[in-house]
C-alpha cells in the first residue's frame, strides 16, 4: 500500500484507536490533528482545522483512503463538507464515515431537544453530504461508546439525588470493536451504508448508573424524570438501539470493572 491512508480525529477517542489496526494491515498512516505534533512510528502527523478549511488540502493530498473520525456535538455538516471537497480534488477513493445508530430516526430537534439530541441530526446532515459527494464512500453507525456513557455517569454521580431520564436506554459497544471493524472497511471497496453495530445488551439509564456507583463503592438516590419532546420521544422508542445488530462483545459491566482497576492501578486517582 503506496499511500498513506488519513485519519481525521486520530488522536480522539476511536481515531486513536483505528490507527494501530491500519498499521498492522501494512498500511502508512497520516493523522489529521488541530494542534501540531510530531511524527511518530508509522504515523505522519499534519496540522488541519475541518471547521475553518485550513490546511485540509494538504492533508488529504497523496492520499486514496480517508476514515473521518472526526466529529463534535455541532458542525459535523460543514466539517464533512471541507473535507469532501478537498477529497474530491485529490481524487480519493474511498472515504469511510463513522455515525451513530438512530441518526435517521430521531426527529429534527428544537429548543430543549436540540441541546440533548440535535447531534443526531448533525450526524445525518454528514452522511447526506459524504453520500452526494460523488465519491466512493462507506458509512458505519454504532451505538454510544462505553467511554462516553462513563463520563456521563461520571458527572451525574456527582449530584446526592440523580435525576434519571425515564424510559431512555442504550445499548453501549466497546470503541476498540469498532475501530477494527472501521479499518476492516477502510480496507475494503466502498459500501455504501453498511450494518450498524451495536453492544451486546440494551440497559436502561438507571441501570448503567448502578453499574457504575456499584463499581466505585458509591451509593445516590434516583429521581425519575421525563423528557419532553418528540426527540426524547422517539429515544424512550428504542430509536437509538439495535438489538438485531448486536455485535458486540464486551460489557458494561467488563468495561467499567477493567476501568476501575486501570484506575486502582494509579496511585492517588479516585474513579
Amino acid at each position: 500500500m503506496s499511500s498513506p491512508i488519513l485519519v481525521t480525529g486520530g488522536t480522539g477517542t476511536l481515531g486513536r484507536l483505528v490507527v494501530p489496526h491500519l498499521q498492522e494491515a501494512g498500511g502508512k498512516v497520516r493523522v489529521l490533528s488541530r494542534r501540531s505534533r510530531e511524527d511518530a512510528e508509522g504515523i505522519q502527523f499534519v496540522t488541519g482545522d475541518l471547521a475553518t478549511g485550513e490546511g485540509i488540502e494538504a492533508a488529504v493530498e497523496g492520499t486514496e483512503i480517508i476514515v473521518h473520525c472526526a466529529g463534535s456535538s455541532k458542525g459535523d455538516e460543514e466539517k464533512a463538507r471541507s473535507l469532501v471537497r478537498a477529497a474530491s480534488q485529490a481524487g480519493a477513493r474511498h472515504l469511510v464515515y463513522i455515525s451513530v445508530v438512530g441518526a435517521d430516526r430521531i426527529p429534527l430537534a428544537s429548543g430543549i431537544d436540540r441541546a440533548m439530541f440535535g447531534y443526531f441530526g448533525s450526524k445525518l446532515a454528514a452522511e447526506r453530504v459524504i453520500a452526494e459527494s460523488g465519491l466512493p464512500w462507506t458509512t458505519l453507525r454504532a451505538t454510544q461508546f462505553h467511554n462516553l456513557l462513563l463520563m456521563v455517569a461520571r458527572q451525574m454521580a456527582k449530584l446526592p439525588v440523580i435525576p434519571v431520564p425515564a424510559g431512555v436506554r442504550f445499548q453501549p459497544v466497546d470503541a476498540g470493536e469498532v475501530a477494527a471493524r472501521l479499518a476492516e472497511l477502510a480496507l475494503d471497496t466502498p459500501a455504501g451504508l453498511v450494518p450498524d453495530m451495536a453492544g451486546p445488551r440494551v440497559y436502561g439509564m438507571a441501570d448503567l448508573l448502578r453499574g457504575y456507583l456499584q463499581a466505585t463503592g458509591r451509593h445516590r438516590t434516583f429521581v425519575l424524570v421525563r423528557l419532553p419532546g418528540q426527540a426524547a420521544r422517539a429515544v424512550r422508542a428504542g430509536a437509538i438501539l439495535a438489538p438485531e445488530r448486536a455485535v458486540g462483545r464486551r460489557t458494561w459491566e467488563e468495561f467499567l470493572a477493567e476501568e476501575m482497576t486501570i484506575k486502582q492501578d494509579r496511585a492517588g486517582i479516585a474513579p
